[in-house]
């Protein structure tokens, strides 16, 4: 019970500190370009539903999604989500960490952080970057099950290679796994679509999205390395 206790702690002074961090980071350089971004999406989206009212077809409109409205109810929903989204990340590190028989420790949190970046951030952008509203992308179920099969084999190759060392059939079969997905490749979008937003305006969005991830995960790593460590002291 103290170990389940000690992880479930941890994970939740881990998420709420690393959420509210990753939601000042957002709110200082994200939100600003995707809000740039909106402005483009919203100008076509005007463009085209009057090009539709000037075209004789029939046309069948889906009705607009739900959307948090902007200032406080957006950015109440943004911090909720950055929250949760960093307690169920810390959870699954803390686990892992303690399952490993780890002894914690900030230092050490920040390797298993850098795994996690890798993971969850580095390897999914290569077939998936970060987007801006009104760029073209695939299905979304196509892209979520890409992502989780690429997250899923980039962790188990990384586990393989730390774990494993000197082993070289863990060494090929670690390879074989982190280059999997990109060797099927990624859902493309629909050809002929092209991004709203200007392309200066998504590089600076990628950046500072890959920023922000990094900055997120070494916040989560070395806080549960470091929490995980205290609370098995003070037992």
């Amino acid at each position: 019970m103290p170990f389940f206790r000690n992880i479930v702690f941890t994970a939740i002074l881990v998420g709420l500190i690393a959420g509210l961090a990753v939601s000042v980071l957002q709110a200082i350089g994200t939100t600003p370009l995707i809000l740039q971004a909106e402005t483009f999406e919203n100008a076509g989206g005007e463009a085209a539903h009057a090009h539709d009212a000037a075209t004789p077809a029939d046309h069948h409109h889906d009705a607009e999604a739900w959307a948090p409205a902007d200032g406080f109810e957006r950015n109440a929903y943004t911090i909720a989500a950055n929250v949760l989204t960093a307690i169920g990340y810390a959870l699954v590190l803390t686990a892992l960490m303690s399952l490993r028989g780890s002894e914690g420790g900030w230092r050490e949190g920040i390797f298993w952080g850098l795994a996690g970046f890798a993971a969850v951030m580095l390897a999914p952008m290569i077939g998936l970057p970060p987007e801006l509203p009104g760029s073209p992308a695939a299905a979304l179920g196509a892209r979520q099950m890409w992502w989780i099969a690429t997250v899923a084999a980039t962790a188990g190759g990384l586990a393989l290679l730390v774990f494993r060392r000197g082993e070289p059939w863990a060494a090929v079969l670690a390879v074989v796994l982190i280059a999997a997905p990109h060797v099927i490749g990624a859902p493309l979008p629909p050809e002929g679509e092209h991004a709203l937003a200007p392309l200066p305006l998504e590089r600076r969005f990628m950046v500072l999205a890959t920023v922000t991830s990094f900055v997120f995960w070494i916040i989560i790593g070395s806080l549960s390395g470091l929490f995980l460590k205290r609370f098995d002291v003070a037992r």
